[in-house]
């Protein structure tokens, strides 16, 4: 009873050192050879004491009023471009309203002259299950033949793939299309590196447009004709980009889950940066960009992973616009393997953040751009965009919360713990209603990724181990849902049309898979800290915060364990 209230007295009845007391000053351990507990204790419940007063608690108050302040910063953005998205939406505001266009239409005398010059890239990289769909779909676009260059920019380092895809281009050729194969004897800059070396060419000179597609997109046939023609009667606009469209968004949860937050940044944030500033970011594909805006802003450059969001900041940087479609729609595919998109995620949110980094003196300094349209760059779309929002998700949601039940004296407006996440999760759920119903379990799996975009960020920040890291986004076509066909290398026509759903040759060197890799332990570690929060949560301080600990902590161990996402087919 001594030893109870002593506890109590420093700590309250509910701190986390009294149960540790009690136990010390048993009796059990006063008869483990007589040693006198209370005075070896005593000392280091004191430190404690002192710590937890004047450095822990205050520590943690400051942690989640930051943590706060930061969640109101994101919730005024979500309205904000949730009110300019729906302005758009309710006057009709579509960009033939803003901007002149006129369909580009053959004339008697000048024949197809009067259309412009147009180069379409497919930059790709080992890409075996894909390359057909993305250069069949480019070789299909509806323009004069005369007219545009299809060119494959092909970095792949497996020899078959290779001899594959110049197969391919070879057939195209064959049938009239004016399409390049070309390679590089190294992958400097790796897309940035591989775009750039593809405008070299001295056919590339008399174009004056260029249409990026990576190799899983799949433009529709009449994509030019939409898109085009707003560069060609608006001298002033350097991009217009397209709305992706998912050919396996029902493939898996995952690709669900997936579908909810991209298609709620096409529909809000893009539409809402195109209406308003003139600006967002480019998407890496699905765009067509005016050759002298890219010479303009200095052309592509590899000092980031985000190649696509420096050219366009700098691009804005001397007073381009840029328009966003979203009634064009272009087939792409998500990652649907969890391996994939961590590494999606990593080059998404480690980009950006290094690029802020290296750029920000340069978006305050220059003068050729407004200063609300800065403010926009610097504010909404870097600071909150990319770098608050995933500090928020898991410093707050996943640690300073969790932390919290552990000190009675913490607590945290109900407002800041369901008022205002609730307002910012419906904000975002606009993007996909027929997803409306998996709203809760987008939100801890949003919380969950929150890790990986948390730590990419500080990456960039920093520069720091990975900030350079690409790793190719691994597309899966159709191979894991088809059986293998057995392919008959010596007939070159059959070769040439097969529907190629598994590797000819195996990939060499290829380590089998431990049983230890289908575990990411990060995910593990985290759901079993927010599972002994929950606990303590339940039988001590009883705040009510173990209901979500519990289920965000589920949502951890099915990640950590490998259970989201498809598994890939072994090669």
């Amino acid at each position: 009873m001594e030893a109870n209230a002593t506890s109590i007295l420093l700590f309250g009845d509910q701190g986390p050192i009294s149960f540790i007391t009690t136990i010390f000053h048993s009796r059990q351990w006063r008869e483990l050879g007589h040693t006198n507990w209370r005075e070896i204790s005593y000392p280091l419940i004191q430190v404690w004491n002192i710590l937890r007063t004047f450095l822990i608690v205050p520590l943690i108050r400051f942690t989640i009023f930051i943590c706060l302040v930061m969640t109101c910063m994101i919730l005024v953005e979500k309205l904000f471009v949730g009110f300019v998205s729906l302005i758009v939406r309710i006057f009709q505001l579509k960009p033939e309203k803003r901007y002149k266009w006129e369909s580009i239409q053959q004339d008697e005398e000048k024949g197809s002259s009067v259309y412009p010059m147009v180069l379409v890239q497919i930059p790709m990289y080992n890409e075996r299950e894909v390359y057909k769909l993305s250069i069949g779909a480019a070789c299909g676009l509806q323009w004069p033949s005369d007219r545009v260059i299809i060119q494959v920019l092909d970095d792949s380092t497996d020899l078959v793939v290779k001899d594959l895809v110049e197969t391919e281009c070879q057939r195209w050729r064959n049938k009239g299309i004016n399409i390049k194969y070309e390679v590089r004897n190294n992958r400097k800059g790796y897309k940035a590196g591989a775009l750039k070396e593809g405008m070299k060419h001295d056919y590339v000179q008399d174009c004056e447009f260029i249409a990026v597609f990576d190799a899983d997109f799949q433009p529709d046939s009449d994509f030019l004709h939409r898109t085009v023609p707003f560069l060609v009667h608006n001298p002033d606009i350097a991009l217009v980009q397209s709305r992706w469209r998912f050919v396996n968004a029902d493939e898996c949860l995952m690709t669900r889950l997936q579908e909810m937050s991209l298609d709620y940044h096409f529909k809000v944030e893009q539409e809402a940066g195109s209406s308003m500033f003139s600006f967002f970011g480019f998407n890496g594909t699905a765009g067509v960009w005016r050759i002298s805006a890219i010479i303009d802003a200095g052309g592509w450059k590899d000092r980031t992973t985000v190649e696509d969001m420096d050219l366009a900041v700098r691009a804005t940087l001397k007073g381009w616009k840029f328009l966003y479609l979203g009634d064009v729609h272009v087939k792409s595919e998500l990652p649907s393997t969890f391996k994939a998109f961590r590494f999606q995620q990593h080059r998404w949110s480690c980009g950006p953040a290094n690029l802020f980094k290296k750029m920000a003196i340069e978006i305050i300094q220059n003068q050729k751009v407004s200063f609300w349209k800065k403010l926009h760059i610097i504010y909404d779309f870097f600071i909150v965009g990319k770098i608050i929002a995933h500090t928020v998700t898991f410093i707050y949601y996943c640690m300073a919360l969790p932390i919290s039940v552990f000190f009675p004296e913490i607590d945290i407006p109900y407002w800041g713990v369901v008022y205002v996440p609730t307002i910012i999760t419906l904000c975002k759920s606009v993007g996909t209603p027929s997803s409306f119903h998996l709203v809760i379990i987008w939100i801890l799996y949003e919380n969950v990724m929150s890790l990986h975009r948390l730590k990419a960020a500080l990456t960039g920040l920093f520069d720091a181990g990975r900030v350079n890291e690409w790793v190719v986004t691994e597309k899966l076509g159709d191979t894991h849902k088809t059986k293998p066909v057995v392919i008959d290398i010596t007939e070159a026509d059959k070769l040439i049309d097969s529907e190629l759903t598994k590797p000819i040759n195996p990939k060499l060197n290829k380590k089998k898979t431990k049983f230890s890799d289908r575990f990411y332990f990060k995910e593990i570690a985290v759901g079993l800290f927010m599972v002994l929060c929950g606990c303590y949560d339940l039988f001590i301080t009883s705040k009510g915060y173990y209901i979500y600990l519990f289920v965000q902590s589920c949502a951890f161990f099915v990640a950590g364990c490998g259970y989201i996402g498809i598994q890939a087919p072994d090669s």
